[in-house]
């Protein structure tokens, strides 16, 4: 959302109404499931996904989060550990990007339609679809899909590398992307990444 306004395809109101809205929609979603962040392979953390749990994130080669009941991420943690995978669980009691988010599509959809996207000044990848997009696309139902589908920054940054993007600026408060960052440059041979 922040990165929309940057680029210029939401005003400052239009980017507060995203956050504020979609993070008071989310507390209904309060207790009923989490999120759990494992080093492995999306395809190697696949094979132990349960019906109530889907890959909610895959930063990159071997970093995806999973989403879901706070039971089956139990069971898939307690999995992980006897198979040697690094699994944490994340501070959080909803489960974003996973089908749970469904029963908030009328309220967002709603909620969020007065959000008037433009074109943007600046070119964005969207971690929808790993792609550029026009970002006057960025409507209601971009951003329910936004919170509902897997988040894909790892196409998105196999695509900036492949455009000739080197220089990545980290600024969350936690340095979690550096790792798929650089691995994602190594894996594609990409030289000069810093």
């Amino acid at each position: 959302i922040a990165a929309a306004h940057v680029a210029g395809a939401l005003t400052l109101d239009d980017a507060a109404r995203i956050v504020a809205l979609r993070s008071r929609a989310i507390t209904r979603l309060s207790g009923r499931g989490g999120m759990l962040s494992v080093l492995a392979p999306q395809e190697r953390i696949g094979e132990h996904l349960t019906a109530g749990l889907q890959i909610a994130v895959v930063n990159g080669p071997e970093q995806v989060v999973v989403s879901g009941s706070p039971e089956e991420l139990d069971a898939l943690a307690a999995r992980c550990e006897a198979d040697g995978i690094q699994a944490r669980r994340i501070a959080v009691d909803y489960a974003s990007h996973s089908p749970q988010v469904e029963d908030l599509r009328e309220e967002l959809l709603e909620l969020l339609a007065p959000v008037e996207p433009r074109t943007g000044h600046t070119p964005l990848i969207s971690t929808v679809t790993g792609e550029a997009i026009d970002t006057a696309t960025m409507d209601a139902a971009y951003w329910f899909t936004n919170l509902r589908e897997t988040v894909r920054f790892d196409t998105a940054l196999t695509t900036l590398l492949a455009t000739g993007h080197r220089v990545f600026v980290e600024t969350s408060p936690h340095p979690v992307l550096t790792g798929p960052v650089t691995q994602a440059a190594e894996n594609t041979g990409t030289e000069g990444v810093r």
